[in-house]
C-alpha cells in the first residue's frame, strides 16, 4: 500500500477551488458559510506567510488563517467582526505585535491525523520568526450547548481543563499549550452550539523582545488644526504660498498633528485666467496643481506636520477632476479624488467624478478624506470605518448658508455613524473678479460621536462664521475604542449584516 505524502506549506490563490471543497466538507453545519475567492486573494496579498495548508495527495486537508494586529486597539471583550475589519481584513497591520488566528480546519476525511498539531506548530513558529508577543484567537466551545442548561461556561471550562467533560476544540487548544484568556459572549453570531460563547484563548512567545522605541509610534491623542482661509486675490503664485505657509508655520508652532485646508483653496489664481470662460479657467488653474503639491511635501518635511492640502483641479487626460493630496512628515504623499461632482461643478466646469477611495495609514492611525458633496453620501464614511477609520477631514467650499448646512449636517451624522471624529474647514470672503466664486460661506469644525465621553452637542470645537481664522482641537482616540466597546449605542457592531451589506465595487 502506497503511504499519502503530506505537506505543510503556505497557501496560494490558484488552491482556491480545492480549499473550497474542503470548507464546504468541513463547514457540514454551515454549508454556506465559507470564505469567498475575493477573501482569500485579499489575505494572500496582504500577508501570505500567515496562510498555512496541509496538502495531502494534492488535496487540502486543512488550513489555518491569521492577520497580525495590533492588540492594544481592541478589548478583550472584542467579536470576531471586531478583529476582522471586514473583508478587506482592514486591522491587519504589518506593525502589530499578536498573531491573531481567525481559522482553523481539518477536513473530515483527514481528522484524528494530528494535522491540527502541525498547523498551530506553524503559527507558533511563525509568531517566534516575526517576534510577536503571542497568538490570540477566538476558540469556539461546540459541545457547551449539551450542558448550557446546567453549568455555567465558566464551570464549563474548569472541566473540560480537568478533562471531565472532552470538547472537540477547546480540549485540543489546551494540550497545545494555550491558555484560557477570557470568556467572550456574542464573540460569532450564529454559532448555537456554543450559544454564541467562545473563549479567549492566547499562547505567549517567550522568546519575544519587545521592540525599543525611542518616540511613540503611533499616538492616541491627536492635535487638529483647521484653515478657515479668507479667499481674497494674490499679486502672483508666490504670495499665495507665502499665505500656505503662514498657516502651516501658525499651525505647527501649537505641535499640530495635522492641518487641513479648504476645497479648491487656490481659486483666487484663477482671476489671471478670467477672460476665458469657466471651463477654460479651470482647466488655466490646474497649471499650478504640481507646484502646489511640490510645495506642500516641503512644507510637510520643513514644519514636521502632515498637511491635508484641501483640493484643487487636475487635469489627466482629456478630463478634469477634483483632486487633493496627504502630504505626510516623512516625506511620502497620497492622492484622494471628489467622487460625487455637484451639478454646477459639471455645468460649468466640466468636470468628473474620482474612482478612488481608499483610507490612510499615518503616524496617527487610519484617515479618510471626503471632499465636500462627497460627505452626504453615507455609504463612502461607512466602507471607510470598516477599513478602521477613525478620523475623517472633509475639505469642502460652499457659497450659501444652505450649501453649508448640508455640508455640516450630514458630516456631524457620518461622526455618530462610524464612531469617528470628523474634521471640516472651508472658505470664506469674496472673490469679485473670479467667476462662479463670488462668495463664500464657512464655520470650520470639529465634531464627535455623541454619547458620556464627549461633548453634549457632539462639537469638539468650531470656529467663527465667515471669519478667517485657524482651530485647534486635540480628539483622544482610546475614547472611540471605549465608545465601539461600551458605549450606550455600538453603531458599528449592531449593524445587522444579516440583512444588509455595503461593498464597494472593485
Amino acid at each position: 500500500m502506497e503511504t499519502p505524502t503530506i505537506e505543510l506549506r503556505n497557501l496560494k490563490v490558484q488552491d482556491y477551488k480545492e480549499l473550497k471543497v474542503s470548507m464546504i466538507k468541513s463547514y457540514s453545519g454551515m454549508p454556506d458559510d465559507y470564505w469567498s475567492e475575493a477573501e482569500i486573494k485579499t489575505l494572500v496579498k496582504k500577508f501570505p506567510d500567515g496562510q498555512f495548508c496541509i496538502i495531502i495527495d494534492n488535496k487540502i486537508a486543512g488550513c489555518a488563517l491569521s492577520i497580525i494586529v495590533d492588540y492594544n486597539k481592541f478589548d478583550d471583550n472584542h467579536t470576531y467582526d471586531d478583529i476582522i475589519g471586514g473583508e478587506n481584513f482592514a486591522n491587519h497591520t504589518k506593525n502589530g505585535d499578536v498573531l491573531y488566528g481567525i481559522d482553523v480546519f481539518i477536513h473530515p476525511e483527514y481528522r484524528g491525523k494530528r494535522l491540527g498539531r502541525r498547523l498551530y506548530e506553524a503559527r507558533k513558529e511563525l509568531c517566534e520568526q516575526l517576534n510577536l508577543k503571542s497568538i490570540i484567537f477566538g476558540g469556539r466551545i461546540p459541545n457547551f450547548g449539551k450542558y448550557a442548561q446546567e453549568l455555567t461556561p465558566k464551570k464549563y471550562i474548569d472541566k473540560v481543563k480537568l478533562q471531565e467533560i472532552h470538547d472537540p476544540v477547546l480540549s485540543f487548544q489546551l494540550s497545545n499549550d494555550f491558555h484560557v484568556k477570557k470568556v467572550i459572549k456574542g464573540y460569532l453570531s450564529g454559532d448555537h452550539e456554543s450559544k454564541e460563547y467562545a473563549v479567549l484563548m492566547e499562547w505567549n512567545n517567550i522568546y519575544y523582545t519587545k521592540p525599543q522605541k525611542l518616540i511613540e509610534s503611533t499616538k492616541t491623542v491627536v492635535r487638529l488644526g483647521l484653515v478657515q482661509w479668507q479667499m481674497r486675490l494674490f499679486k502672483n503664485f508666490d504670495a499665495l504660498v507665502s499665505q500656505i505657509e503662514f498657516f502651516v508655520d501658525a499651525v505647527s508652532d501649537y505641535q499640530s498633528d495635522f492641518i487641513l485646508f479648504p476645497e479648491l483653496f487656490n481659486a483666487p489664481l484663477m482671476a489671471e485666467f478670467n477672460h476665458l470662460n469657466e471651463a477654460e479657467a479651470i482647466r488655466g488653474l490646474s497649471t499650478y496643481t504640481e507646484k502646489l503639491l511640490e510645495v506642500f511635501i516641503d512644507f510637510a518635511i520643513t514644519y514636521n506636520i502632515n498637511i491635508i492640502t484641501g483640493s484643487m483641479p487636475q487635469v489627466i487626460g482629456e478630463h478634469m477632476y477634483n483632486v487633493g493630496f496627504l502630504c505626510r512628515r516623512d516625506g511620502s504623499y497620497e492622492r484622494y479624488e471628489k467622487l460625487h461632482i455637484t451639478p454646477a461643478e459639471e455645468s460649468a466646469w466640466g468636470m468628473k467624478g474620482g474612482t478612488k477611495l481608499q483610507t490612510f495609514d499615518t503616524d496617527c492611525g487610519k484617515i479618510g478624506v471626503l471632499i465636500c458633496y462627497d460627505v452626504e453620501f453615507p455609504e463612502l464614511p461607512r466602507l471607510l470605518a470598516e477599513e478602521g477609520m477613525n478620523i475623517l477631514f472633509v475639505p469642502f467650499m460652499t457659497d450659501t448658508q444652505n450649501g453649508y448646512s448640508r455640508v455640516r449636517i450630514c458630516a456631524q451624522s457620518r461622526a455618530v455613524e462610524n464612531e469617528c471624529y470628523v474634521a471640516i474647514a472651508g472658505s470664506v470672503g469674496n472673490l469679485p473678479k473670479v467667476n462662479n466664486m463670488d462668495i463664500q460661506y464657512s464655520q470650520s469644525a470639529v465634531l464627535t460621536p455623541s454619547d458620556f465621553a464627549f461633548p453634549v452637542n457632539g462639537v469638539k470645537a468650531e470656529a467663527t462664521p465667515n471669519t478667517e481664522s485657524t482651530l485647534l482641537a486635540d480628539v483622544d482616540l482610546d475614547l472611540l475604542k471605549e465608545l465601539h466597546n461600551f458605549g450606550s449605542v455600538r453603531n458599528l457592531k449592531d449593524r445587522r449584516k444579516d440583512l444588509y451589506a455595503i461593498k464597494l465595487k472593485k
